[in-house]
């Protein structure tokens, strides 16, 4: 069974290198707290950070690697990609009910943990703190909106293709620029473009065929973005 592994502060990151904007808006005390409550711990790949069925107890920060958001219906869903320095995981909380979603490392990943019960101190007395999140939340309404219109309006190329700027978007590009750097399985792609895995397969072979990409086991580099970009545009 995978467990994650804490990590010494003095080990980590300083909070103020993690979430520079929300720093900068916090006093000395409230600094202060965070960097008393505050933990660190390394996920490995697979495993989850918070369960659907749980109200989490923590706001999480994604310091590095890469994490999915998912929902578990009739199939996995991926909804939505985390990057490094983004909050998530506290929306539950504040509305008093489970989270409805899933989080789980794409790979190994430091992740801080920050207590909601500090945060929820922090946010009634400081309104500047409250309005970063509010402007967090609106910014994660907006992307659910985009993907929603993605996965329902577009057919199988171009959701497809859609999910593979996003993922140059969320996570950017190895040295040479062009091979993305996130390296899912067919399935996990499959997911995230709300199609079967056999559908991703023959999709993402027909891009190679028409010089779009080219596929090295789970590494993908695009070669002609503006292409890959007119077939999301169409649909």
């Amino acid at each position: 069974m995978k467990e994650k592994i804490e990590i010494k502060k003095e080990n980590s990151p300083h909070l103020s290198n993690i979430m520079p904007k929300l720093w900068s808006l916090l006093t000395d005390s409230e600094r202060e707290e965070l960097l008393i409550w505050s933990s660190y711990y390394i996920y490995k790949r697979g495993e989850v950070i918070y369960d659907a069925k749980v109200i989490p107890q923590n706001a999480f920060i994604l310091v590095n690697g890469q994490v999915k958001i998912t929902q578990e219906e009739d199939r996995t869903q991926i909804l939505s990609l985390i990057r490094a320095k983004e909050f998530f995981g506290y929306e539950a909380h504040f509305a008093s009910e489970s989270p409805l979603t899933s989080a789980t490392a794409m790979e190994n990943s430091l992740i801080c943990l920050v207590p909601i019960r500090s945060l929820e101190g922090i946010l009634r007395s400081n309104p500047r703190v409250g309005l970063y999140f509010m402007d967090d939340l609106a910014l994660r309404l907006r992307e659910r909106n985009q993907m929603i219109i993605t996965l329902t309006q577009k057919h199988t190329r171009g959701r497809l293709a859609e999910s593979l700027l996003l993922l140059k978007d969320k996570y950017g590009s190895e040295g040479d620029g062009r091979t993305i750097h996130a390296y899912l399985t067919r399935n996990e792609l499959a997911d995230l473009s709300n199609m079967t895995t056999s559908n991703a397969v023959r999709t993402l072979r027909s891009f190679q065929e028409e010089g779009v990409i080219s596929l090295n086991g789970r590494k993908i580099k695009v070669l002609d973005e503006s292409k890959l970009q007119r077939i999301s545009k169409l649909g």
